[in-house]
């Protein structure tokens, strides 16, 4: 009989080529499913709540998957934690119910962007942001971030070609936004934003757009018209680094 787990599972994207599987790469979801085929004899592939690209972190992306082994869920969390590289940890694992999907049960997740203010980055600081020591009207990124909260179709801040490693199956590029805010804390511009859901590269096109609304190439305003163009070739904001982008947590 099979059992499903859920998984809370941290890394460190700068040593990966993203969560995906990929033949000949190193990736979080292969190293996660070598691990638990070593610990439990079943060679599966664990599902996550979306997939982050190369280079993005996770504090909080939730895995599951379903073993037939017997091992209690404080030695399965142990165990894989034994056979994993450092730059990744199991942080919880909990059985549950077998109807409990990672992406499928997903209500909302946070993702966090970190840009670095400060004229000199230190380096065990310089993996986890994006290093932006210029001029920028933070006061202008607030407004413009807090403008694309609420229902919207997302096209205009989605990759190139949005079928493309999509979290999801859905056709509609519409997502729900609860929150969307940059706060400053000491030397770091932080971006929050929490939703229902996300495109390929939603939360590093929207953090370039805004970039550009603090250098000044963009009003606030035009920000409403980038979303009801629902385009990508009508944003001129570029993808923003992966290095400043963690995946925080997924609610359920």
């Amino acid at each position: 009989m099979l059992r499903n787990f859920k998984l809370v599972v941290a890394y460190d994207g700068a040593d990966f080529h993203g969560w995906q599987v990929q033949p000949g790469l190193r990736t979080v979801q292969g190293l996660l499913s070598d691990a638990i085929a070593r610990v439990t004899g079943d060679r599966v592939l664990p599902q996550g709540s979306g997939r982050t690209d190369a280079g993005v972190h996770a504090l909080g992306q939730v895995v599951s998957v379903a073993i037939s082994s017997p091992i209690p869920a404080r030695g399965f969390l142990i165990a894989l934690n034994d056979h994993l590289p450092n730059s990744i940890r199991v942080m919880k694992a909990t059985e549950v119910s077998p109807d409990f999907h990672a992406r499928k049960s997903a209500s909302a997740k946070t993702y966090r962007y970190r840009i670095f203010r400060g004229d000199i980055c230190p380096p065990f600081t310089a993996r986890y942001v994006y290093h932006h020591p210029y001029p920028l009207d933070e006061e202008a990124m607030a407004i413009a971030a807090a403008k694309v909260i609420g229902e919207h179709d997302f096209t205009s801040f989605a990759a190139v070609d949005p079928e493309r490693g999509r979290e999801d199956v859905e056709v509609s590029n519409v997502r729900t936004l609860f929150c969307s805010n940059w706060q400053r804390h000491d030397s770091e511009l932080i971006y929050t934003v929490r939703g229902s859901g996300f495109l390929q590269h939603m939360v590093r096109n929207l953090v370039g757009t805004f970039l550009l609304v603090g250098k000044g190439t963009i009003k606030p305003s035009q920000i409403s018209d980038i979303l009801a163009a629902e385009e990508r070739s009508a944003n001129p904001g570029a993808t923003a680094p992966a290095s400043g982008l963690c995946l925080v947590s997924v609610e359920y």
